[in-house]
């Protein structure tokens, strides 16, 4: 059956899709471009960076912006998911939902108006379990957005490993960070044929708690 992936750059969508690489035949990546972090659906800290990946997977990627309007992002989602349909052929979305109820119903929805199969193999795992599984599986991942109480500026930039798991079991939230509370980006996994680069990179803080990592590629 072949699938495409709601690709956002982060651990989540590219695990799904490591999870599921011998069950579909993944034919392109999909990705939204939220106009702020204020959206409820999809990912916000450099998507512009998505296309590099897409490139380190060999994959062909569909791109579509978004207002990040509550619900109307759906519609958004439904015009690139049909131009996927269309160009690709795909009968399958394969997603990262991890527990939010809100993303994964409305995907559901919309894969089920377009006669696609929807796809959610992360679906209620075990948060910690799931962390250790990227270690254990060779994903290099790091935390680009951060939005929660405890996690200040020094966690922008880390790495996905033992000792953050650790400190992260300190905090109050979910250790997935399905809840919003931090994002991330996959530098490298073994999906990708080659790395990718941190060239430079810079903080951007709106509060204590709040805050992005820009990151520049090498080229």
């Amino acid at each position: 059956m072949r699938a495409a992936v709601l690709f956002s750059g982060g651990k989540d969508s590219t695990y799904a899709f490591y999870k599921e690489r011998n069950n579909y035949e993944v034919v392109c990546l999909i990705s939204l471009f939220p106009k702020t972090s204020e959206s409820y659906m999809f990912h916000y800290p450099n998507m512009k960076l998505v296309k590099y990946q897409a490139e380190a997977m060999g994959l062909p990627i569909l791109t579509q912006k978004t207002e990040a309007k509550k619900e109307d992002e759906l519609k958004d989602l439904e015009i690139i998911l049909k131009k996927a349909i269309k160009k690709y052929r795909i009968e399958a979305l394969i997603s990262g939902a991890l527990a939010s109820n809100y993303q994964k119903s409305r995907i559901e929805e919309l894969c089920k108006k377009l006669n696609l199969k929807s796809i959610a193999p992360l679906w209620h795992i075990n948060p910690e379990d799931y962390l250790r599984q990227l270690i254990k599986n060779k994903f290099e991942v790091i935390i680009t957005g951060v939005s929660a109480d405890g996690l200040d500026e020094s966690f922008l930039g880390r790495r996905i490993d033992d000792k953050l798991i650790q400190d992260l079991k300190k905090l109050n939230i979910h250790l997935g960070g399905e809840g919003g509370e931090y994002d991330t980006f996959v530098l490298n996994c073994p999906l990708f044929k080659k790395k990718l680069m941190i060239k430079k990179q810079k903080k951007k803080m709106e509060d204590k708690y709040t805050g992005i990592l820009k990151i520049y590629l090498e080229n």
